[in-house]
């Protein structure tokens, strides 16, 4: 049974506060867990309590959230078996009771909601994604377990880059027939190449929040010619073993009814930058298509699903938010065909399973994905192999936060592969 639970304020990727929880059993085995947090948000996503009224940390502070887990969300909770993942989950909704968790706050609920199903895992002497799956299975979801293909962020534009692209994340994408460390060696190799040929070109590069190169580059387009050229200089064919891929995040250069890009001298209507998006697929072999158009434009989601869902995955993210309400507009309305997951925008573990079955009953393909703002917490790692997820979106394979990620999924193949024998 649980015991207790307590929180404190750690800092992110970013240097910014977020929440740190741990749960003691009444056995004395315990967990923690941390929560991450985005820079790119949609509006609909469950609410982080900071303290905006503290100067401290420029008002990020999460005093406040630690102080509704040490006070009152914790204690509600000793005395319960931590295996009733749906009962406490449930527990924490209604004692929060507000739609979008911000009386108490979507980091404090989510802290305690993922430490408890690490520990529901470590009484029962399982795998963490072993657990996971088990909790799927209790949502209807069907029993399996995967390693996802990786989305391998090289590029960072946009909100995660340093403001000289438009477009926030460009990927690299293994053949789904590679293993996960296959795919992931591909990967590091060609980030290793981009960055030759980025110094190369005298693009002078940082990185972004999730590790890709931030260049110094005059389009987007540019971003795609260093892409291929890399690939090329490298072992994998572009189109056979190795796809590009791309999140627009389009909310981030929307404004006043248009999309603002530097590879246009003129700002674009939804039509116009639908056509760009297919000359992209067509030059690059895009095989997956994040956020083409800003959060709430329905009319333009079914239309570039209607012309491109037969050559691109078209996945959204800030128009889902992991919300059931969402999402089951946009498999009605026919919007895309592909989720991204994110625990932190729903709030807590049973509710975004929830959303993954919806999404797998439509026959959508499963992005699981971290947040711009991250720490060394793995769980959505595990989180990605117990829902058996398609693809996994870490970031670059570089950065602690990232790589460890990573690492913890080569760790699950090995398992799998070696010693469960249940490897899909």
């Amino acid at each position: 049974m649980i015991k207790r639970i307590w929180s404190r304020e750690i800092l992110d990727s970013r240097g910014v506060p977020t929440v740190e929880c741990y749960c003691q059993l009444d056995d004395g085995r315990f967990a923690t867990a941390s929560v991450p947090a985005g820079t790119s948000t949609g509006s609909h996503e469950a609410l982080e309590l900071r303290d905006k009224d503290n100067p401290r940390y420029h008002g990020e502070g999460v005093l406040k959230a630690c102080e509704n887990i040490n006070t009152i969300l914790g204690p509600a909770l000793v005395g319960m078996d931590p295996t009733k993942q749906i009962e406490i989950d449930q527990k924490l909704i209604s004692l929060d009771g507000t739609e979008n968790k911000s009386k108490y706050g979507g980091n404090a609920i989510l802290a305690i909601s993922m430490v408890v199903c690490k520990v529901g895992a470590i009484s029962q002497n399982k795998a963490l994604y072993a657990w996971i799956n088990d909790l799927a299975v209790q949502k209807g979801i069907a029993k399996g377990i995967k390693t996802p293909t990786p989305l391998l962020n090289m590029i960072n534009g946009g909100l995660h880059g340093a403001g000289n692209l438009d477009f926030q994340e460009f990927w690299m994408i293994p053949a789904t027939n590679k293993k996960f460390s296959e795919g992931l060696q591909m990967g590091v190799e060609i980030y290793h190449t981009i960055g030759d040929n980025l110094t190369r070109r005298g693009a002078i590069h940082s990185v972004g929040h999730e590790g890709g190169y931030a260049p110094n580059l005059f389009t987007n387009a540019d971003a795609f010619e260093v892409f291929v050229e890399s690939v090329r200089q490298t072992n994998y064919a572009l189109g056979r073993d190795v796809f590009l891929g791309l999140d627009v995040a389009a909310n981030s250069f929307y404004k006043d009814g248009d999309y603002t890009i530097r590879d246009r001298s003129s700002s674009l209507s939804d039509d116009q930058l639908l056509d760009y998006y297919k000359e992209l697929i067509s030059s690059y072999k895009l095989a997956i298509l994040e956020d083409p158009f800003q959060e709430d434009a329905w009319d333009s989601w079914k239309k570039v699903y209607k012309e491109l869902a037969g050559t691109a995955i078209i996945v959204g993210d800030d128009i889902l938010v992991t919300n059931p309400k969402r999402l089951q507009k946009a498999i009605e309305e026919k919007a895309c065909n592909g989720a991204v997951i994110k625990p932190n925008q729903i709030g807590t573990i049973s509710e975004t399973l929830d959303v993954v079955k919806m999404a797998k009953d439509a026959n959508w393909k499963l992005v699981t994905s971290h947040r711009s703002g991250e720490t060394n917490d793995t769980f959505i790692a595990d989180f990605s192999v117990g829902i058996a997820s398609d693809y996994a979106k870490f970031g670059a394979p570089a950065r602690g936060e990232r790589v460890a990620k990573y690492n913890r999924l080569t760790a699950i193949e090995i398992e799998l592969d070696y010693f469960s024998g249940i490897r899909k």
